[in-house]
């Protein structure tokens, strides 16, 4: 039997893929259950993994939740499981980069919402099409695109249940980058380079500033930056060093 979620490693890059093609990579339990089985074992790997890539296989990114399996009721092993499997994704201590072709609606948005970028090719279609089948947000939809478009940008999107375009994504904040389909897959893959060339300890540290302080205030936001700053990272001397030369 193939997985459901294919890892590749190199050089400091872990790509994920969503791989089950043949249904446009439909999510179900047992997706979520490998790619929990992946996040938590890159979360344990800070130093030997430095940014993260998660993408689909295929025709498009993910087409959504399994309508097939939702109908059936499957159990998932535990209460919340997918929505905590997406909060360890988005908490994960490397930078997280989620590439966005073809289909990406309902679940899989909140999937791709727990990236800290998204790339959308052109071919991008997003939706959230909760509505259309009398559902509502489990997976942090609710939160994570406001927090991206805006409360009446989110309103728009979960209550017309429309599909944008790579180009409007990019418009709207909900994606970083649109890219023209054929440079997709190259551009996904020298974004990942760039912050690979980066201090791994300030991607980590700018990251759970960011997490950490999100919802404060300004006065307790800058108190924290302050108070709970970790410092200089131990490639500072030699980064300078290669400077100076």
């Amino acid at each position: 039997m193939s997985s459901l979620i294919l890892r590749e490693d190199l050089d400091g890059l872990v790509h994920l893929r969503l791989n089950r093609p043949e249904k446009l990579n439909a999510l179900t339990v047992e997706m979520f259950a490998e790619l929990d089985e992946h996040v938590q074992a890159i979360d344990r790997d800070v130093e030997g993994v430095g940014v993260v890539v998660l993408s689909g296989a295929g025709r498009c990114f993910s087409a959504g939740n399994d309508l097939n399996a939702i109908a059936s009721s499957v159990t998932p092993p535990v209460p919340n499981f997918q929505a905590k499997v997406i909060e360890r994704l988005a908490e994960l201590p490397q930078p997280v980069i989620v590439a966005v072709h073809g289909h990406c609606y309902t679940g899989a948005l909140e999937l791709a919402l727990a990236g800290d970028l998204i790339v959308a090719a052109e071919s991008a279609r997003f939706a959230d099409t909760h509505a259309k089948w009398a559902l509502t947000p489990l997976w942090g939809m609710g939160q994570r695109l406001r927090q991206r478009v805006g409360p009446f940008k989110a309103r728009e999107m979960m209550f017309l249940g429309r599909t944008y375009t790579g180009a409007e994504a990019l418009a709207m904040g909900l994606a970083n980058f649109c890219v023209p389909d054929d440079l997709f897959h190259d551009e996904v893959a020298r974004l990942a380079q760039e912050i690979l060339a980066g201090s791994w300890f300030t991607h980590r540290a700018n990251k759970r500033l960011l997490v950490e302080t999100d919802g404060m205030s300004v006065r307790d936001g800058l108190a924290y930056e302050v108070f709970h700053n970790p410092g200089r990272g131990p490639d500072m001397q030699e980064r300078i060093a290669r400077f100076r030369k």
